[in-house]
Parts: structure tokens; C-alpha cells; sequence
């Protein structure tokens, strides 16, 4: 479900794929007939991932937004917001409808992000709550934590399909169409000055962001296609393990996830995320290495009380290992629980609150440390960053100017 990593459409079935994708669309409310400058459903730009900030000339950088990826379409008064998996993300943040006609070109498309900003940065979280089937709750949230648009990247202009122009030229044109820009709808900042791109790197975390983005300034937009840099921070943690979930094509047979917990002051363990970085072969070895924690592992288990008959588990009012995904209703999110007696270090980008934001990567086990000693006073914290300083368009390349290229 969406916003996760697009199904591809190219090669053998793509066209198949497509219409079943154009079909959706129009189940959720697309009008097929209308005019956009480009049809959708179009397949975004991605990333691939590098260590560092990328170096040398005719590179232009940005901040890496930890949102909804989203393109808009806009034909006068129709407007149509795509999501990476290509589905409608319109009813979902009925609150942009407007700003976006406000404040858009007549005829566009534009590629970007959906944020909301908390009191601590982005909340992610308060994103995945607006995935609900009730209007009503949509609403609510809506008028409750409002949603912004920040716009990277321009696809087409009036009549004129962009994607085969260079990024310089898309970037020009898209701080022009946006120049009367005023929130909720953003223009994200960029620059050629690879200093400066390495101090957002360190500083915009601080909002939530998620790290950096590099373009070649001559690079097309290649829809599906992994043509961009992306330099996400990366640390390790320790973390106790207590429980697993099947794999979704291996139940009983092969593991599919670890579940991580850390201990608070209190001594209380928080589920805090999941490590699943495993290869096939690796899966089936661990359903042998953790079957003796099994063995009585609810008896003292610090989350029992979310573990009875599969119901719930210790992400139970914040992402419970057995809730039911907000994506998928039909996933199966059921674990199985271990006695809380090994302790793994993982490879994490970004905590958000009091939970990893994405999956872990699996590093090695620490039969050297016990899980107590796995707490969250180990976790390296960053300092507050004010998002409306990231938005702020002040002069010269230290202020963050979104005009580099001019």
C-alpha cells in the first residue's frame, strides 16, 4: 500500500499493470477525461543510496523531506494528487485542495512531498493516521495537524512536457511558478554549494529531515528510475530482542522480522521498530537459532498482556506488533514472542519520538551485553531545528536561498 516503494509497470505485463493501475484511479475518483498536461499515473523520480555528499561540479543539492511523496496534477479547476504507489491521495488531505489551486499554474505537474510539522519537526506518524476510511476522522486530523506541499521538481508547464529538460531548466522554472509561494505550499530549498549542503545534512535534521538529495543539474526526469543521490544519516544502537514475526511467504519456516525493544529510565521496554535485513538463507537459520527462547516466553514477558490470542501487542496505541496495518487490513502482523535474553546492534537513519522511523538493518548479535543495558540514554539525540528557517528565503547561499541556479 501506499506511500511504500512503487510497483514497477516496465517490461513484461507493464501495460497490464499500467491499466490496472489507470483502472484504480478512476475507482477512486480520477476522471480520465480531463486534459492534465501529462496523464497520470506517472511513475517518480528515485534515489539511490551513497555514503556521502556527492562532489565535483554540476551537482545541485536539497534537503531530503521525510513525508508522502506526491504529484500533482493540475488542470484548472481539476486537480489530482498521485502518491509513489501511484494511487489518489486526495482524500487524504482534503485541507491542500485549496492552496494548491490558489497558489499553482493553471495547467502543471508538479513532484514533491506531503509534511506535517509538529512541535518536535516532521511527524511522520500524524501522516500515517490520515490513512483512514472515515471521512470524518480525515477531516478532523486535517483541521486538527494541517498537511504542507513542498515542491522539488517541475514535469510539465502549461502545454510543454518538461521531463526530457535538465534539471537547471525544470528548477528555473518551477522558482517562478512558485515565487508568490506562501505556506502551506513550499518551495523546497537547493544549492550548488556542496559546503552548505553538508551543513543542512548536520543542522536539518534537527526538523526531522532525513538527510540529502543530489541532482545532476543536467539530469532529465527519469520516472522509475533510480537517477538521484540520497545521503541519509546513519548510526548503530543495541537493542534487545523480544519477538519476531513470520515471514509473509514462510510462516513457520522462515522469520521475517526482528522486534526491538529499549528500556526507558522507569526499566519499562518499548518496542521501538524492527529489523528484517535478512537474506533467505538467513531467515530459515534464525526460525532454529530462536526457537529455545520460545520456550515459555510469555510467562515473564514485559509485553504479555498485548500477546494473548495473537490480539495486539507492545505497539498496542502506538503500532503494536499484531495491530492491524493502516495500509494493508489484510496483512498479517501477528508475532510470536521470545524470552527477552539476546541483544542485537542494528544500523538505524532517524528516531522519531520514541520508535526507529524506518526498519533497521541488522549489524551482529552482542552476546556480550545484557538486554537491560539496552537503553535509550545510548541513542544520539539532535538538537531542535526550526522548519520555518528552512523555508525562509534569505539572500546568499548561507541563508539557504532556494534560487542557486539563477
Amino acid at each position: 500500500m501506499f506511500p511504500r516503494a512503487a510497483a514497477r509497470v516496465a517490461g513484461p505485463g507493464g501495460t497490464d499493470r499500467r491499466r490496472g493501475r489507470r483502472a484504480a484511479l478512476v475507482r477512486s475518483g480520477y476522471l480520465p477525461g480531463v486534459a492534465y498536461p501529462i496523464a497520470p499515473p506517472i511513475e517518480p523520480m528515485l534515489a539511490k543510496l551513497a555514503d556521502g555528499v556527492p562532489e565535483g561540479d554540476g551537482w545541485v543539492y536539497e534537503p531530503k523531506w521525510d513525508g508522502f511523496r506526491a504529484l500533482v496534477f493540475r488542470d484548472g479547476t481539476d486537480l489530482f494528487i498521485q502518491s509513489r504507489e501511484l494511487r489518489p491521495l486526495n482524500r487524504y488531505f482534503p485541507e491542500l485542495a485549496s492552496p494548491l489551486m490558489a497558489q499553482l499554474p493553471p495547467r502543471c505537474v508538479l513532484d514533491g512531498e506531503i509534511v506535517i510539522a509538529g512541535k518536535g519537526g516532521l511527524d511522520f506518524e500524524a501522516l500515517l493516521l490520515r490513512i483512514h476510511p472515515a471521512a470524518s476522522r480525515v477531516k478532523l486530523l486535517a483541521e486538527e495537524s494541517p498537511a504542507s506541499f513542498v515542491a522539488f521538481d517541475l514535469l510539465a508547464l502549461g502545454d510543454r512536457d518538461l521531463r526530457g529538460a535538465p534539471f537547471a531548466e525544470r528548477r528555473k522554472l518551477l522558482e517562478a511558478a512558485l515565487a508568490r509561494a506562501r505556506p502551506p505550499i513550499h518551495l523546497t530549498p537547493a544549492t550548488t554549494d556542496r559546503t552548505l549542503a553538508e551543513d543542512w545534512f548536520a543542522r536539518f535534521e534537527g526538523a526531522g529531515l532525513d538527510g540529502v538529495v543530489a541532482k545532476r543539474a543536467d539530469l532529465p526526469y527519469r520516472p522509475g528510475q533510480r537517477a538521484m543521490i540520497k545521503v541519509k544519516h546513519a548510526r548503530t544502537a543495541d537493542c534487545a530482542v523480544g519477538g519476531f514475526r513470520w515471514h509473509k511467504e514462510g510462516r513457520g519456516t522462515r522469520v521475517g522480522s526482528l522486534l526491538l525493544g529499549l528500556y526507558d529510565d522507569e526499566g519499562k521496554l518499548h518496542h521501538v521498530g524492527i529489523c528484517s535485513s535478512f537474506t533467505a538463507a538467513r531467515r530459515k537459520e534464525l526460525v532454529r537459532e530462536l526457537a529455545p527462547l520460545r520456550e515459555g516466553a510469555l510467562d515473564h514477558h514485559p509485553w504479555r498482556d498485548w500477546a494473548s490470542a495473537g490480539e495486539g501487542g507492545p505497539e498496542h496505541a502506538q503500532r503494536m506488533p499484531g495491530a492491524s496495518s493502516r495500509w494493508n487490513r489484510g496483512k498479517d502482523l501477528s508475532w510470536e514472542p521470545l524470552r527477552v535474553e539476546r541483544v542485537c546492534e542494528v544500523a538505524y537513519d532517524h528516531l522519531q519520538g520514541e520508535r526507529f522511523r524506518h526498519a533497521t538493518h541488522f549489524l551482529r548479535w552482542r552476546p556480550d551485553k545484557p538486554p537491560r543495558e539496552c537503553r535509550y540514554a545510548q541513542l544520539e539525540v539532535t538538537p531542535a531545528y526550526e522548519l520555518s528557517r528552512i523555508f525562509r528565503r534569505e539572500g546568499g547561499a548561507r541563508g539557504g536561498s532556494p534560487s542557486p541556479l539563477a
